[in-house]
């Protein structure tokens, strides 16, 4: 017999995590030609030439026992060190180092949220935010719609009203989640905005909670955080901006003494080994290889959304034009026959292609889907068309 709260979680594994694993398992290739073609995930596999070479540190005996819970000093100094073009002013004391980004989240809800509580997040967002934020914490997402006549640009006048009308119903919110460069949707939010998204958090005493784990990845706009300003915690990790996903470090930022407390004591139960802080630790110190590498997947991110916005014009795929990230949100609705999950299961089952539906990203209207590109080209290609060939038929 078990707990309610783990039947839940058993129950709700995040729909892009399924697909990840069972396309995963009989992936494309050059011996696999009828596998799948994985644009599902958002994983950065165009720099692992340049990572490679610099992931082979021996441990020491100190790298194989226990070690600091929320991170070595010397890692939160190069993590620290590596940040502070986009995290401007960041310290390494304000920093908490847990197991992926996805428990800095969960940590951060558990710590802002009592069971019951509601998080604000304009939508489409992150969907393994449905779990992050709340499979522990208890908490609810309250999802507010973008438009898409716009391209779902970020509205802080729409969070402000739907804010305003949480209130009248007796919602208690107590976050606000946003992130940039935005997933699924690519946007890279400008200063203005997220000087005004600060201020109707303020007005409405609602924490944000800034994902910014794309903040390296951009290519289209300026970054510009929203971290260490006074009510908002910071969330970055190795994932996107290394091509690290496996190796689970996420970092938590926050100036908020009491959040910082207990993010610190929290991270008990999401610490990263000592041997991969070791490792991390010797990666990033060395300040002339990050500048280039991150230059480079800059580079090469741009020209991978470049070729495959061609790719999708050439189709006749409509998209949102993405400032950053490893994602297309592209436009299906002409195709909407027999509705969203239909035309997302004879992608995945007839095409053998794996893009992920709107729904899961809570996208206000059917029809829309999210195509990531940082991969191999030629997979790129094939996955493209064999998309348009479903299309077609």
């Amino acid at each position: 017999m078990i707990s309610r709260a783990a039947k839940l979680l058993a129950a709700d594994t995040p729909a892009i995590a399924a697909a990840h694993f069972e396309v995963e398992a009989d992936p494309y290739g050059p011996d696999n030609p009828g596998g799948y073609v994985n644009l599902g995930t958002a994983d950065n596999r165009l720099v692992w030439d340049l990572l490679a070479p610099r992931l082979h540190t021996p441990p020491r005996q100190s790298d194989v026992h226990y070690g600091l819970l929320y991170g070595t000093p010397k890692l939160r100094t190069a993590i620290a060190t590596v940040l502070a073009p986009v995290w401007p002013g960041v310290d390494p004391e304000d920093l908490v180092v847990v197991s992926g980004a996805t428990a800095a989240l969960d940590i951060l809800a558990t710590t802002l949220c009592d069971p019951g509580e509601a998080i604000m997040v304009p939508a489409p967002y992150y969907a393994a935010f449905d779990t992050d934020l709340t499979a522990r914490s208890g908490a609810r997402l309250l999802p507010v719609p973008m438009s898409p006549d716009n391209g779902f640009v970020l509205d802080p006048a729409v969070l402000d009203r739907a804010l305003t009308e949480a209130g009248r119903e007796g919602v208690a919110v107590r976050a606000l989640t946003v992130t940039s460069p935005a997933n699924p949707v690519g946007h890279v939010h400008s200063a203005a905005v997220l000087t005004d998204l600060a201020s109707v958090a303020s007005a409405h005493s609602v924490d944000v909670i800034a994902d910014e784990i794309y903040a390296h990845s951009t290519f289209g706009a300026e970054f510009t955080s929203m971290a260490g300003e006074p009510g908002v915690h910071g969330i970055w990790g190795l994932a996107k901006d290394f091509g690290l996903s496996g190796l689970k470090v996420g970092v938590l930022r926050t100036k908020d003494p009491e959040v910082l407390a207990a993010a610190r004591a929290l991270a008990y139960f999401a610490p990263v080994s000592t041997h991969t802080q070791a490792l991390v630790t010797n990666l990033l110190s060395d300040a002339d290889w990050v500048a280039e590498f991150l230059a480079e997947s800059r580079r090469r991110l741009h020209e991978s959304a470049t070729t495959t916005m061609k790719l999708l014009t050439a189709g006749g795929i409509s998209y949102v034009e993405p400032a950053g990230g490893f994602s297309l949100w592209i436009d299906l609705r002409p195709h909407l026959t027999d509705g969203e999950h239909a035309l997302w299961q004879r992608i995945l089952r007839t095409g053998r292609v794996n893009i992920l539906p709107g729904g899961v990203f809570g996208a206000p209207e059917p029809g829309w889907f999210r195509l990531c590109h940082a991969t191999n080209a030629d997979a790129v290609a094939t996955g493209i068309a064999r998309l348009t060939e479903v299309l077609a038929s």
